[in-house]
């Protein structure tokens, strides 16, 4: 269980930016949510704060206060416009079923 000063920080860490992700270097799933975001989608880098998990001293805390907020244990952890979407496998569907587009176009204008 993390502190809730943690919990605090993480909410307004995903509202700092249209887009949040938890990732991971090593993870192939969070690569495919970055390709789809930045490269397929071009969505702007300034629009989104992806966080490299591994790479933090306090990754592991961080994901701990994800899993108390939206029950997600794995990464990626996204978030659009505040709201959690889930993994990279509910991002895919969202993007073939053009949900993903409708919930961007805000961010793209």
């Amino acid at each position: 269980m993390v502190s809730q000063e943690t919990i605090n920080h993480v909410k307004q860490l995903i509202n700092e930016k249209e887009i949040f992700v938890a990732s991971k270097t090593y993870c192939p799933y969070c690569h495919a949510t970055i390709k789809t975001l930045f490269k397929e989608l071009n969505v702007p880098k300034s629009k989104a704060l992806v966080l490299q998990l591994n790479e933090m001293d306090d990754g592991a805390e961080i994901q701990q206060a994800l899993f108390e907020i939206n029950g997600q244990k794995t990464v990626p952890n996204i978030y659009i416009n505040g709201k959690h979407v889930g993994g990279n496998d509910k991002l895919q569907d969202l993007k073939e079923s053009g949900e993903l587009e409708d919930l961007l176009e805000p961010i793209l204008e």
